[in-house]
């Protein structure tokens, strides 16, 4: 399930590999059914979102412990590529003085995103069924799979592995897809380290998480900064200052 992008100074693109799907959505509907019938959140207007999907950004606290509390039981993995607004002016401008009729899209900043996230995940199995969250009323799943491909053939050629997966593509909006809800979750959890400097959230569920790469942090290798769990991620260890 690949969530949508952060906001503020950094873009995020997030991905979930859930193992059991219809899991992942039972056990989700039925924590929604429970706070909507719980007297204690009765009145609060958040609850319609609520009602309809498990939105980080706008749930209680309270409800936000009990979804990350959930999410934590499940056989699910998180993986997240993040870039740089800064970084990614500094090309725009560049390629600008280089062409003089290049415009930037924002669809580029998305389709590249996906294309690092899923360069080295396409490779290991025979069919993949990826979700996404879908952004407003078009719809990008031919393009979107094809960016997958390149990432997926580019990868196998530079390791000189034979591997023609198929790669299913389809888009959602978050109130059908649990998985979509769930990789917001993760995403919001990332975001507040990024924008607020809040460490809690990602460090709670950081054991659900696979990779985040961090593709502008430049300062020690020019490929950017991987965080694993044996490179645990901190505010210190992403802060590069302000850019005037």
């Amino acid at each position: 399930m690949l969530g949508q992008p952060g906001s503020q100074r950094f873009f995020m693109l997030g991905l979930l590999d859930v193992n059991d799907p219809v899991s992942l959505q039972v056990d989700l509907d039925t924590l929604r059914r429970d706070i909507l019938n719980d007297p204690y959140f009765s009145g609060v207007p958040s609850l319609k979102k609520t009602a309809r999907a498990f939105h980080a950004k706008d749930d209680l606290p309270e409800v936000r412990r009990e979804m990350f509390r959930r999410l934590l039981s499940h056989d699910i993995k998180f993986s997240a590529v993040v870039k740089d607004l800064y970084s990614v002016a500094d090309y725009v401008r560049n390629r600008n003085l280089l062409q003089s009729g290049y415009r930037y899209h924002p669809d580029e900043l998305y389709d590249f995103t996906v294309r690092r996230l899923f360069k080295a995940r396409l490779h290991k199995k025979e069919e993949y069924r990826v979700c996404f969250a879908r952004r407003g009323q078009t719809n990008r799943t031919r393009i979107l799979r094809r960016a997958m491909e390149i990432a997926r053939d580019t990868f196998c050629r530079e390791k000189g592995i034979a591997m023609a997966s198929m790669v299913h593509v389809y888009a959602a909006h978050p109130h059908e897809h649990a998985g979509l809800q769930a990789t917001d979750y993760f995403l919001w959890a990332l975001q507040r380290l990024y924008n607020m400097g809040e460490e809690r959230f990602i460090h709670m569920m950081w054991e659900k998480v696979s990779v985040v790469e961090d593709a502008d942090d430049t300062r020690r290798h020019p490929y950017g900064e991987y965080y694993t769990k044996r490179t645990h991620i901190n505010f210190a260890a992403i802060n590069r200052g302000t850019k005037k």
